[in-house]
């Protein structure tokens, strides 16, 4: 072979393995330890999920996946971390309501839901009911906002702060039936319970796993789950929609998993189809049972597309509301 003819193969033969580089790291995908941003801290639902699901893909990978909470400011701090985050499915973000709802909520938040993320997985959503205090008289939602069109001054409902899945609650079932609430926010739900159990407070958008145990007791009436579909855990209670007419109306505290916009779809797909099965082993159900999700995988493309849905939902509910961070 002559000069000339060697550096052409030489030359071919470095080409070619870069161009096959990136696959063959893909296809070794997962090689190193990968990290689940939690933006919240520790002990909360969306950290006990992350961590349960986590622990699941570090059996399966046989690499550790470890579950690191960078908290502040309403969930972005963290969300930021992964947004500038390598694109190489080392560095996951565990998401919640809040991924779609802070950028509408607080000035300044530089990423974006649908711009700066890509989505691996859809795990489910845990439904919020409307309870009541038994002294309260209606018995159905539709009376509740038959009551709450004629209370002067409003009626108020108990959140767990605003912006949450609580607050977005209460907010829409106001703006949907044109009605006035008065919001009482607190600093979590656990606060906001002992009021309305005390019956300061009319109502509350309660998590569905909090309001049974109370529920069972007689202490608090379900009016309607706020979800799209009935809870499986209060199956005889209603929708907001059946009950009210309020075609549409669907709030619910949902989770999953995405990573940074440029995640190879190689790594996405396998990120997905892993944590699909996770969540379908029967295994994972009574632990999932204990913290009220309701399990309902969404893919990549179904999850990106339900998440946009969610970003332009709230974003005009809250400039409607004009709800401000606090």
């Amino acid at each position: 072979m002559t000069l000339k003819g060697t550096l052409l193969a030489a030359l071919f033969a470095v080409q070619s393995l870069a161009m096959t580089a990136p696959a063959f790291a893909q296809g070794d995908y997962p090689s190193k330890p990968i990290r689940i941003i939690v933006p919240f801290t520790a002990g909360g639902v969306v950290d006990s999920i992350a961590r349960l699901v986590g622990e699941r893909l570090s059996s399966k990978y046989g690499q550790p996946v470890i579950v690191e909470n960078r908290t502040g400011a309403g969930g972005s701090i963290g969300t930021d971390y992964v947004a500038k985050a390598a694109p190489d499915g080392y560095t996951l973000l565990c998401v919640s309501p809040g991924h779609a709802v802070t950028p509408s909520l607080i000035k300044g938040v530089a990423w974006n839901p649908v711009r700066d993320f890509r989505a691996i997985e859809g795990f489910g959503v845990i439904p919020n009911v409307f309870v009541v205090p038994a002294e309260v008289p209606a018995k159905t939602m539709a009376e509740l906002v038959a009551m709450a069109k004629k209370a002067n001054p409003p009626l108020t409902y108990a959140t767990a702060g605003v912006g949450t899945s609580n607050h977005l609650s209460g907010e829409l079932l106001a703006q949907s039936a044109e009605l006035k609430l008065t919001h009482v926010p607190y600093r979590g739900q656990p606060d906001a319970l002992g009021d309305l159990l005390a019956g300061r407070v009319t109502m509350m958008p309660l998590t569905v796993a909090l309001a049974v145990p109370h529920i069972k007791t007689g202490k608090l009436r379900p009016l309607a789950v706020t979800t799209s579909k009935r809870s499986a855990a209060l199956p005889d209670t209603p929708t907001v929609a059946e009950s009210t007419g309020l075609k549409g109306y669907d709030v619910g505290t949902w989770f999953g998993f995405v990573a940074p916009v440029k995640t190879p779809d190689a790594i996405v797909a396998r990120l997905s189809a892993d944590v699909a099965e996770i969540l379908a082993d029967p295994a994972m159900k009574p632990k999932l049972d204990l913290l009220g999700l309701e399990v309902a995988p969404q893919g990549p493309k179904q999850f990106d597309a339900f998440i946009a849905s969610e970003y332009d939902k709230w974003s005009k509910v809250i400039k409607t509301a004009g709800i401000e961070a606090q």
